[in-house]
């Protein structure tokens, strides 16, 4: 089983910036996909960023140019940094990994944290 712990939630004014943080603990062999998700009340999940072991990103066209993710592979941690916050980005974030157990058969995990919030006020 692999627990996602996040932190860096909070409040803050429109333009600053804030740094989610995401560790993965637990029987692990190996993260493929790290990345961040978010959500407001009566909409869908929505992709914000994710990260592949190997490097490659991907951002959801309203994050682009503003937030950055970030990968320690070997620690099993990774990062989202927001600048240029807006109202439109308050929302509950979520930290997802997928890869594979530390198991007899090396069986895939996909794992979501307990959520953090980020509240940008106007």
């Amino acid at each position: 089983q692999v627990q996602l712990v996040e932190s860096g939630g909070g409040l803050v004014q429109a333009g600053g910036s804030l740094r989610l943080s995401c560790a993965a603990s637990g029987s692990i062999f190996r993260i493929s996909t790290m990345g961040w998700y978010r959500q407001t009340p009566g909409k869908q999940r929505e992709l914000v960023a994710v990260r592949a072991s190997g490097g490659s990103t991907n951002y959801a066209d309203s994050v682009k140019g503003r937030f950055t993710i970030s990968r320690d592979n070997a620690k099993n941690t990774v990062y989202l940094q927001m600048n240029s916050l807006k109202p439109e980005d308050t929302a509950v974030y979520y930290c997802n990994a997928q890869g594979n157990g530390a198991d007899i058969g090396l069986r895939r995990f996909d794992s979501w944290g307990q959520g953090t919030q980020v509240t940008v006020s106007s």
